[in-house]
């Protein structure tokens, strides 16, 4: 699918890639519904992109009083349809799996998994009277394998990938695709805001992502990947190795996966 043009709902639109990609699309001509929980950076943003082919809709994926049916009809009215769903929102942890109450665990599986799956599911049905439509899932190599405080972050991804690589073979018949993202570190805010222990923001900014990938180039990525139709992609630097040796190599992955810093 060529984006140019297309009609495309992106959740998360307020900061990090996906604000990146909101950038991007804009710049080829697209209609954009941006969508999170910051009001003030998705009204700039949608003052900086224009108006006229931009709208806002704020919402809090954790939220589970909004009725969803009635914010994917929002978004599906601003333009009569949505070619293109961007599921990018989410929150990650900084935390001992013990350590994560359930009233936490739900919290991250709530945002993270639960929240895209109802959007992802109620956009489908649309899509399929449609006769087309993509949707792309931004998961993270966490989606692969677990690792040191991000249980149910970790969890929820793992959740991502097996919810939309079923939907893919149930709806591809019907004009749906699924491209599934797997970001490494990307230079975001994801762990200033991760969760703490009592549920505050974690407030810091790990090293390994403060020197990593622009989420402008990881945009880029992701808008070509739509391009060639992929069904999934990993992007990110070295980091990338590690889901590579779980699949091929897993002692040597379980030897490096215990030495590899805990940021």
């Amino acid at each position: 699918m060529n984006p140019s043009g297309k009609s495309i709902w992106i959740t998360g639109a307020s900061s990090g890639i996906g604000e990146a990609l909101a950038r991007k699309f804009s710049a080829l001509g697209c209609s954009l519904v941006l969508s999170g929980r910051n009001t003030e950076k998705l009204q700039a943003l949608c003052r900086e992109l224009g108006s006229e082919r931009t709208r806002m809709l704020a919402f809090d994926l954790s939220d589970t009083n909004i009725y969803r049916e009635e914010i994917v009809n929002k978004a599906w009215a601003a333009y009569g349809g949505i070619d293109i769903l961007i599921n990018n929102g989410g929150v990650s942890q900084r935390l001992n799996a013990v350590e994560t109450s359930e009233t936490m665990l739900r919290q991250l599986m709530e945002t993270n998994f639960f929240a895209h799956a109802e959007i992802g599911r109620l956009l489908a049905l649309k899509m399929m009277e449609q006769g087309s439509g993509k949707i792309v899932v931004v998961s993270s190599i966490a989606g692969k394998f677990g690792f040191y405080f991000r249980s149910g972050y970790s969890a929820a991804k793992h959740a991502l990938h097996g919810y939309f690589e079923s939907l893919r073979l149930e709806c591809e018949s019907r004009g749906i695709s699924v491209l599934m993202v797997c970001p490494g570190k990307i230079k975001t805010s994801v762990s200033l805001n991760a969760l703490g222990k009592t549920g505050e923001p974690h407030g810091i900014m790990d090293p390994s992502h403060s020197s990593a990938m622009d989420p402008a180039i990881c945009a880029d990525k992701i808008i070509e990947a739509i391009k060639t139709n992929r069904e999934e992609i990993f992007i990110g630097g070295k980091e990338l190795i590690m889901p590579w040796l779980r699949q091929w190599l897993p002692p040597l992955f379980r030897f490096l996966l215990r030495r590899v810093r805990k940021d």
